[in-house]
Formats: C-alpha cells, sequence, structure tokens
C-alpha cells in the first residue's frame, strides 16, 4: 500500500489500555538483519524494556528475519507512541552496535490487530507465526 494510503490502515483503530494486540512491523525495504543472531537478541533485549518501563506486557513473539511478530497487553500509552519508543530504541541501538548502516532499521508501516475480549491469552498465542 502507497505511503499516501497508509492512513486508511489505522481507519477505525484505536489504542485501549488492557486490550491485546498482534503488532507486526517489518524492516526497511524487508532487509534481513535479524538474520544475525546478535540483532535478533537486541531486538528482544528491546521488548523486555517495554515491559519493563511499564508501555506494555509481552505475551508472545516472533523475531523474524526481515519482520517482528509481537502479541502484547497495552498499558497506558498508545500503540504508536509504543512502537515509536521501540523502533526508536532499537534503532539507535543497531546503529551504536554498528550492525547497520542509518536509515535502515524499520519500515514506517506497521499492521496491528486488536484481539477481542473473550480471547485468551493461549489461543492467541498459538497464532504467532
Amino acid at each position: 500500500m502507497p505511503l499516501a494510503e497508509s492512513r486508511l490502515l489505522r481507519r477505525g483503530r484505536f489504542s485501549e489500555p488492557g486490550r491485546l494486540y498482534m503488532l507486526t512491523t517489518k524492516t526497511h525495504l524487508r532487509l534481513p538483519l535479524f538474520h544475525d543472531f546478535d540483532n535478533a537478541r537486541l531486538v528482544v533485549r528491546h521488548l523486555r524494556v517495554s515491559d519493563d518501563i511499564q508501555d506494555c506486557r509481552s505475551l508472545a513473539w516472533v523475531v523474524m528475519p526481515d519482520h517482528l511478530h509481537w502479541l502484547i497487553e497495552l498499558k497506558e500509552v498508545t500503540l504508536g507512541t509504543l512502537m515509536r519508543k521501540f523502533k526508536s530504541r532499537t534503532a539507535i541501538a543497531l546503529r551504536k552496535a554498528s550492525r547497520i548502516p542509518p536509515a535502515t532499521s524499520w519500515a514506517l508501516l506497521r499492521a496491528r490487530q486488536a484481539l477481542h475480549a473473550d480471547h485468551q491469552n493461549t489461543p492467541a498465542a498459538a497464532t504467532v507465526p
């Protein structure tokens, strides 16, 4: 979807504390940055930071070579704030570790799916690819 139409992805969506969300985000140009084990570990470290600072509670995640699936319970921040802080922290850390060139970490678009309140955590986590 062209960037000009990315606003359509957000239509009707909102951030609700306590709700479960399945988040998916990809790397810029789908570069396989996380094929490197150390890069993947760095991403996981920053997923845990999001938990530590109480932005969310991570229930499950899968780090693939060029994207991330993340099942979370949102705390008192918006999804936009959560993802902006997470992507910023990981991009800075990857650059500081000299593992990627500038401006090649995360793509702008992300997908998110709110899970219905009647979902149990276990079946939702089982759907994480």
